[in-house]
């Protein structure tokens, strides 16, 4: 079975260009860093007939979630450069939803995240935090500290995830406001761990820390793998952001 390695800021995912439904056991094999092909995720990715595109995301854990930022903007990528679409504007389908997506430039994606939707506005304190629950693609606890750097994220993050006030375990975000416009960020995915970005994540950074007037829209999120763009408009958020092929391969 053919696979393409790609990755999208350092978020890395094996991407199999057809469709197919992995068991938990083969996800957790692909993406072991030390005896399988190593990667954040499985990324399902195949045309459909109306011109669009479908993609399906395994986190390495095995679990299916609902969607994927940086492998969306992969998997356009991946779609354009193979002759799946026709033009630099179509739209990507997820469990989410509908993802728009134009093709800026060989690497560089600007694509619909979602609509944020926040479940909760009272103050909730989860791991001896104030974080702000919101949904865009996929479940996010935002919270913020004064430096990332500095943040306990190996520790906190794990507490905040698995925390029985999230049923389905969530991703938590580390946001430090820099400027008026710029916010830098450390990210816990659920399932996963530490890695180096999250585009849904980054999205709700974005939109919390713009909610509680802290920055102003468009966004700069400053990631350890780069920074994303993340505009906000009345349809929801938009990300803005590279991508890449890495290899190819074949595997049983």
């Amino acid at each position: 079975m053919e696979f393409v390695k790609m990755e999208g800021l350092g978020n890395d995912f094996i991407v199999v260009p057809q469709p197919f439904e992995p068991d938990r056991d083969t996800v957790v094999r692909w993406c072991d860093r030390r005896h399988g092909i190593g990667a954040d995720g499985v990324l399902v990715a195949y045309p459909e007939a109306g011109g669009g595109v479908q993609m399906r995301y395994w986190n390495a854990d095995g679990g299916e979630v609902e969607m994927c930022g940086n492998g969306l903007r992969c998997v356009a990528l991946l779609a354009h450069d193979r002759g799946w679409v026709h033009g630099p504007e179509f739209v990507v389908e997820s469990r989410s939803g509908e993802h728009p997506v134009s093709i800026l430039g060989a690497e560089l994606v600007r694509a619909f995240v979602g609509r944020p939707q926040v479940s909760r506005t009272d103050r909730l304190e989860v791991a001896g935090h104030e974080v702000h629950p919101v949904g865009i693609g996929n479940p996010h606890a935002v919270l913020f500290v004064e430096d990332v750097a500095e943040a306990s994220v190996a520790t906190t993050g794990p507490a905040i995830e698995q925390d029985p006030l999230f049923p389905d375990r969530t991703n938590v975000e580390f946001v430090e406001v820099v400027s008026d416009d710029t916010i830098r960020v450390r990210v816990w995915e659920r399932g996963v761990g530490e890695t180096p970005a999250s585009g849904t994540g980054a999205a709700a950074a974005a939109f919390v820390a713009n909610t509680r007037e802290m920055v102003e829209a468009p966004v700069d999120v400053e990631l350890r793998g780069g920074v994303l763009t993340i505009e906000l408009d009345k349809s929801g958020a938009w990300m803005t952001g590279p991508g890449r092929a890495v290899f190819s391969g074949a595997v049983d």
